[in-house]
């Protein structure tokens, strides 16, 4: 049978606009076929690289390939989300993503990329909570007494961070913005300096890690108030939680992974299958707990919504406070 002129070209173009799907369905069931790069925002060494080489070892394990992780530190993790955002989406580039991108949102201005818009969230393996400590020589042993002791004495109480937008800072403006209470806010390069002042005495209060404080506590050196948590923290289960105290209060730090918009479907759900059999192998939930923070099992749809809900939450504790990143 011959084919007309004007059937043939028809048929030549449904080919063509077939081409690309096959070809990404064809890349998708292959995948991952080389090594992927997970870029991180922060230094080797810190609590986010440690998640960050956690998933990655995981991943290299399910997936047969290598999963290396890339830091790139500065500008509180907005170097790194840009980096990814610009990437091919293809899934050989992904992005640890972690609350900082959700309070960065609005911390800087003019971001080349939208966390919300430009990535696709994969899946998330944590969520940490805060510790609030003082130095034991301050009079106080409950989040409240150090509420009524700081508003008796405006201007001598002071309350460290690790720096300008750290989380530490953003649990502090939380909390300030719910009690009314001011401190002297004194922000340093980093949470190591911080907790050191704190245990010499030259800072009296912080809201650190659990990985930062929480030996400084067991071991008498510290003194924790209270949890950010909704409810109490199981590795420290006497510690009250805020809530307790200022109803509705939540402060929390998750840790996921997302790739950039546009990645195949197909490559997503891969991915999110293997991080969410990682929260099912019992080594990864102790090294979890071990950290003080406590597995976080979320599908890429609920996901979206948590990181969309965290930056419109920050976003107007931030503006209230009228913080800008240094």
């Amino acid at each position: 049978m011959k084919l007309s002129r004007r059937r043939f070209l028809q048929l030549g173009a449904g080919a063509a606009t077939a081409l690309p799907t096959l070809s990404v369905n064809a890349a998708a069931q292959s995948y991952p076929s080389r090594p992927v790069r997970v870029i991180s925002g922060f230094p080797p060494g810190g609590i986010s690289d440690t998640y960050a080489r956690i998933v990655a070892a995981w991943l290299s394990q399910q997936l047969g390939q290598q999963f290396i992780v890339e830091n790139r530190p500065g500008a509180g993790g907005t170097l790194a989300a840009a980096a990814a955002a610009k990437s091919a989406p293809d899934g050989y580039t992904l992005l640890q993503t972690t609350s900082a991108d959700a309070w960065n949102a609005t911390l800087y201005r003019n971001l080349s990329f939208d966390i919300v818009r430009d990535f696709a969230p994969v899946g998330t393996i944590s969520r940490g909570s805060g510790l609030l400590v003082v130095n034991p020589s301050l009079p106080v042993k409950t989040a409240p007494a150090l509420i009524a002791y700081a508003k008796a004495h405006p201007g001598k109480v002071t309350m460290a961070s690790a720096g300008v937008g750290s989380a530490p800072h953003m649990f502090w403006e939380l909390f300030r913005a719910k009690t009314g209470v001011e401190m002297v806010h004194v922000p340093y390069r980093g949470g190591g300096p911080a907790v050191i002042d704190l245990l010499a005495g030259q800072v009296q209060a912080y809201f650190g890690t659990f990985p930062s404080t929480i030996q400084q506590v067991r071991a008498g050196k510290l003194r924790a108030l209270a949890v950010t948590s909704p409810t109490r923290a199981a590795v420290l289960p006497d510690v009250p939680a805020m809530a307790e105290f200022l109803p509705g209060f939540e402060a929390s730090i998750y840790v996921g992974i997302a790739a950039p918009r546009d990645t195949p479907t197909a490559i997503i759900a891969t991915l999110g299958t293997a991080m969410s059999s990682a929260l099912d192998d019992p080594g990864i939930e102790q090294r979890i707990g071990d950290l003080g923070d406590a597995p976080l099992r979320l599908s890429p749809a609920a996901f979206t919504k948590l990181v969309a809900a965290e930056t419109a939450k920050w976003a107007e504790v931030i503006r209230a406070a009228g913080i800008q990143a240094e």
